[in-house]
Formats: C-alpha cells, sequence, structure tokens
C-alpha cells in the first residue's frame, strides 16, 4: 500500500475529489452505484503475485460499482486483458514530472485490500469518460428452462402420444409437485417429470412421486413418464429398469419453429 500512501495528493475515488484526510481504507472500499466506462489510451502494469505489462494503446476500462476494475481491448471476445477483483481500493493519483513530461495525464492504482497484487494503469489521452445507474439485475432468464418447457408440454401434451389429455401442471403430493400429471388414451394416469438434461437423479425422483400416487385409490394405477431435451444413457437405462417410459423433447417444435414432420432426415 506504500505507491497508494505516497501518492495521495489530489486522489479521486471513481471520479470523485476526496482531500488526503478523507482518504481512508474504508472510504477506498466504499461501493459507488454506477458504473465508469472510459475510453483512453493507457498503458497497465499489474505487480504482485505476477508481472504483467500491457503496452501503450487505446483501451476500455470499466470500473464496476462492486470496485472491480476491467481492461478490455476490441478484441479477445468478453475476456479482459487483465483486472482487479474485488475487494479493492482505486486511487486515481497525478503523475510525478517524469511521467508528465513522458504525456501521462493521470493515474490510476488499484490495490487488492487482501493481497499485495496491484493494478497502475497509466492513462495518456481520455477519449470517453461516463458514468451510469445500472440499477438491480434481475437475473439470466434461460430460454428453455424446466419451466418453460413444463408450459410448452403442457400446451401440446399430445407430444407424449395420441389421445393423452391434460389434468394439471404442478400436480401436488406430499413430496413436492409433480411436474404435469395427464391421462393417456386408456384414461391411465401419467406423471410427467420434465428436466432440461435428464439424468439418473431425475429418474429417482420420478419414481419417489410414483410409489406414492400410486397408493392413492383414485390416481392408481399411475405410469411415469421422463421428458428432457437430452437424456443420458445411465437414465435411460434405469427408467426403463422401473418401467418408467423416456420422452426426447424437442424444443423448437414445441415451440412451433421447428416442423418435425416436413424434415428429409
Amino acid at each position: 500500500m506504500s505507491h497508494v500512501a505516497e501518492s495521495v495528493r489530489g486522489t479521486q475515488i471513481l471520479g470523485t475529489k476526496l482531500s488526503p484526510a478523507m482518504v481512508t481504507p474504508t472510504a477506498r472500499l466504499g461501493k459507488m452505484p454506477a458504473v465508469r466506462l472510459v475510453i483512453a489510451r493507457c498503458s497497465v502494469d499489474y505487480e504482485g503475485r505476477l508481472q504483467a505489462h500491457l503496452p501503450l494503446a487505446t483501451r476500455l476500462l470499466v470500473v464496476k460499482a462492486d470496485g472491480s476494475v476491467l481492461v478490455h481491448s476490441d478484441g479477445g471476445s468478453y475476456k479482459p486483458l487483465n483486472w482487479m477483483s474485488p475487494p479493492c481500493a482505486m486511487d486515481e493519483v497525478v503523475p510525478d514530472d517524469d511521467e508528465i513530461a513522458n504525456g501521462v495525464e493521470s493515474i490510476w492504482v488499484v490495490q487488492h485490500a487482501k493481497s499485495e497484487d496491484r493494478l497502475r494503469i497509466q492513462l495518456y489521452e481520455v477519449l470517453h469518460d461516463s458514468a451510469h445507474e445500472l440499477g438491480v439485475d434481475p437475473g439470466l432468464v434461460k430460454d428453455g428452462a424446466e419451466a418453460h418447457l413444463q408450459m410448452l408440454l403442457a400446451e401440446h401434451i399430445a407430444t407424449l402420444g395420441e389421445g393423452y389429455t391434460l389434468v394439471r401442471r404442478e400436480f401436488m403430493t406430499a413430496i413436492g409437485p409433480v411436474d404435469i400429471l395427464c391421462r393417456d388414451a386408456s384414461g391411465t394416469s401419467v406423471a410427467v417429470e420434465i428436466k432440461r438434461r435428464g439424468d439418473i437423479d431425475g429418474v429417482e425422483q420420478l419414481t419417489r412421486y410414483l410409489e406414492l400416487m400410486n397408493r392413492d385409490p383414485h390416481l392408481a394405477p399411475v405410469v411415469g413418464v421422463f421428458a428432457a431435451q437430452q437424456i443420458k444413457p445411465q437414465a435411460r437405462t434405469l427408467a426403463k429398469d422401473r418401467g418408467i417410459r423416456c420422452v426426447t423433447l424437442d424444443y423448437d417444435a414445441l415451440r412451433g419453429i421447428d416442423d418435425v414432420g416436413s424434415r428429409l432426415f
């Protein structure tokens, strides 16, 4: 931390001016509400458990609200060239006379709070500098998730066979809900367990449901269908041994995008 301590003159944290008296570990480690995007001609040095140097070039610098700092180039897909993960503190310091003579306008020093790792970014020219409030992210919603597959299969229950009719989705039992309860053409109750990727655990889960449901005289006999986009060979073997039918679901066909019947192969 000695380099940071010696350079508190004119310190900034994520663009906010602070006096030297205000520069404390707590202040530096505090979370900021906005994400800062800077495009600049810069060089980067990483010091600590390893030494790494990025020579002068135009790059995108991202300072996230959680304190992390990432250095991106235009290539390399999503992966940054270098970065510092939180918890860390970023100080924006004034370069010395020699650095100013070489064209350095400002320096970012990012110090990790639990190690000696330090990221030092020399900025020669800032082309863009903005801050954006992103708010709370709702998280990734995967297309083709189990809940969506359940909804689609319920809407197209005849996928399981001609004459199948839906009783209800999320049929509750004493040990949890069965994804779909339906009846086949003969009126026999069918419990359907749906997975994106079917493995042995899913077969075991459906087995427990079947054992319990077959004790109910209003439902028994109940047979099982294990439905998934992909089913592992071990799961198929176990399902067959327990009298459970396996059905591979075609997600695009359920959505009406892919007409399976018109395929040549």
